[in-house]
């Protein structure tokens, strides 16, 4: 090996020592990039097109800083250093001896491969370029230089300073040692990075933009309003935002301009088309927060303070029937959840289960519940007492021919809830409302079982019941106004947060939750990454509680192919067709935590 062999490899092991960067673009993201550099001792080269433009990063940057001194997280000291490591310029040329560069302009290919040829000119031979688009090929951005092998995706979550995630975007021509500097750098930073191929929407876009563009067609087909569609995904899935206000604080004209670019680089799947609704709102200037006006009405541009609440609907509650007394039947632990919750609330409650093994095991696990709400405080032992004694045990159904309101929670099959339905019109009085608890099945098929669909309706309670917030009201086309409003006024005194919607295929979070999840199946079933960085990607970059690895294997791999079947029967989306990984999985055995197998080996955990 020659001596200039030797030298170049020695510089390979050693990686690029990056002490100064530059970045592109100073709108939030650009600034925020700008902040995380210099925050963590690197001189940053600021740059804008031109000088009023360069004030208003300078003043992004300036408000964030000084946000994060006003909290605490910052020392006047520390902000004042921070300030002074970033050298604010106008021009590219500014750029001319930067070790690495990332843009964060506007998601217009054309704009971008412009500036990353005219970077090409100006830059050092060894600088590694960079964009942090969050849809565009980084493969096409690169083949405007002369140096593709040194560009590469460097994906930042928004707010930079504060989510955690990077996506690394590999192309075909990007060496390895770029890809490693990179790394390094990101863990500089104190960010947790994976690193994948050049596919439309990468990782957390791919999976986010599919769901949120669902959200769209479901709001836009009136199945739901914004709010309850935004309070279900909130409370029944423990996300940090509802769909409909994360676009909003993304930005419509993004949002349509990522799920546009899926589209046609993504193998034009239907689901990521943009909801015409979209373009229409931002041909008509309705942006989201930056505008004032997206989905919510807002106090003013860039307020995260919403001035429009939806209204009530005037007369409703007059509608309602009284009730004092409800039937709850099953033996599960969702009708043992639902027995407490009634109980807690001041409703005289009879559970009915079949045999007296099954009313003990009931009447058990809801004494156990009460206990534990003693133990922790949350409870006093006078109103766990007053609880027990408002419930009732039975293993009669005749026994529910005087409540006011009946809740079945039995097993997940039509046939056996239709003929329990059958036998409650037969039993209850006129005027009882007959609630199911199905989470997948048709309620127009239990309503039909009986002489009275108007009185039918669906009340899709939550696992833990105790705990969870959320209710899903779901009303057929028989349902009357008097049992709607009669079921909203009960969740309300439940102390839970009731959102209405139409009977269809998952109602609400189930239909915006699963395929999701199904998609993350086909992502990892592609070997585009590993379950552990789709997990990440969603939980860092996203502020999702849970990966959806992690949730389908609580969920239990079977529940989850069940309830997307059930969509895809119903719906006919192509793109909602189970993965082929999740049938397979199933059909082995491999259910999730329950039998100790699923994505995960949950055997020694």
């Amino acid at each position: 090996m020659a001596d200039s062999d030797l030298i170049v490899a020695k510089e390979k092991a050693m990686g690029r020592e990056i002490n100064t960067v530059g970045v592109v673009g100073l709108g939030t993201m650009g600034a925020g990039i700008v902040e995380v550099f210099a925050r963590n001792g690197l001189s940053v080269v600021a740059v804008e097109i031109d000088a009023q433009a360069l004030e208003r990063g300078r003043a992004n940057l300036a408000g964030s800083t000084d946000r994060a001194v006003a909290k605490g997280k910052l020392s006047p000291q520390d902000r004042d250093a921070l300030v002074g490591r970033v050298d604010f310029q106008v021009g590219l040329a500014a750029l001319h001896s930067v070790d690495f560069v990332i843009e964060a302009v506007p998601e217009h290919l054309d704009l971008k491969q412009q500036i990353f040829a005219e970077l090409d000119r100006v830059c050092p031979p060894h600088a590694i370029l960079a964009t942090n688009t969050s849809s565009l090929s980084v493969t096409e951005i690169s083949v405007a230089t002369h140096r593709p092998h040194q560009v590469i995706g460097v994906h930042f979550f928004n707010p930079a300073p504060v989510m955690k995630l990077v996506e690394i975007i590999k192309t075909v021509v990007t060496t390895p040692e770029v890809v490693a500097d990179v790394e390094a750098m990101c863990a500089r930073l104190g960010k947790a990075d994976v690193t994948i191929n050049d596919r439309a929407g990468f990782i957390a876009n791919a999976l986010l933009f599919g769901y949120l563009n669902h959200a769209v067609t479901m709001f836009e087909g009136r199945y739901a309003t914004r709010e309850d569609i935004d309070a279900a995904m909130k409370l029944g899935c423990g996300l940090p935002m509802g769909p409909l206000a994360l676009m909003d604080l993304i930005g419509l004209d993004t949002a349509y301009e990522i799920l546009d670019t899926m589209y046609r680089r993504g193998g034009r799947d239907r689901r990521h088309a943009p909801n015409p609704l979209l373009k229409q709102m931002v041909t008509a200037g309705l942006l989201g927060r930056k505008s004032g006006r997206g989905f919510y009405t807002y106090e003013k541009p860039g307020s995260p303070v919403v001035v429009d609440a939806a209204a009530a609907v005037e007369g409703e509650a007059s509608l309602e029937r009284p009730i004092t007394t409800v039937g709850v039947v099953g033996s599960g632990t969702m009708a043992s959840g639902i027995i407490e919750v009634f109980a807690k609330a001041g409703y005289e409650v009879l559970s009915v289960t079949r045999g007296a093994e099954k009313s003990a095991r009931v009447c058990e696990t809801v004494k156990t519940s009460l206990n534990k709400g003693v133990v922790r405080g949350k409870l006093s032992e006078a109103d766990r007492d007053q609880t027990v004694g408002r419930i009732t045990w039975s293993t009669n159904l005749d026994h529910l021919a005087d409540v006011d309101l009946v809740v079945e929670a039995v097993v997940e099959e039509l046939s056996v809830k239709k003929a329990l339905f059958a036998s409650l019109d037969e039993i209850c009085k006129p005027g009882v409302v007959l609630a199911t608890t199905t989470s997948s099945l048709p309620v127009i098929e239990c309503a039909m079982a009986t002489q009275r669909p108007a009185d039918v309706i669906g009340l899709h309670f939550f696992n833990p019941a105790q705990i969870m917030p959320l209710v899903e009201i779901v009303s057929t086309i028989r349902t009357s106004a008097t049992t709607r409003a009669t079921a909203k006024s009960v969740i309300a005194k439940l102390g839970k947060t009731g959102v209405g919607c139409a009977d269809r295929a998952g109602f609400i979070v189930n239909a915006l939750l699963f395929p999701y999840l199904n998609d993350a199946v086909k992502m990892l079933e592609a070997s585009y990454a590993t379950a552990d960085d789709i997990d990440a990607a969603m939980k860092l970059g996203c502020g999702y509680p849970m990966g959806p690895f992690e949730l389908l294997d609580v969920v239990g791999l079977d529940v989850s192919l069940a309830i997307q079947r059930e969509l895809y029967l119903e719906l006919r989306e192509p793109g909602f067709s189970p993965a082929p990984l999740l049938e397979h999985l199933v059909t082995a055995g491999y259910l999730g935590r329950k039998t100790g197998r699923g994505f995960r080996d949950h055997t020694h955990r």
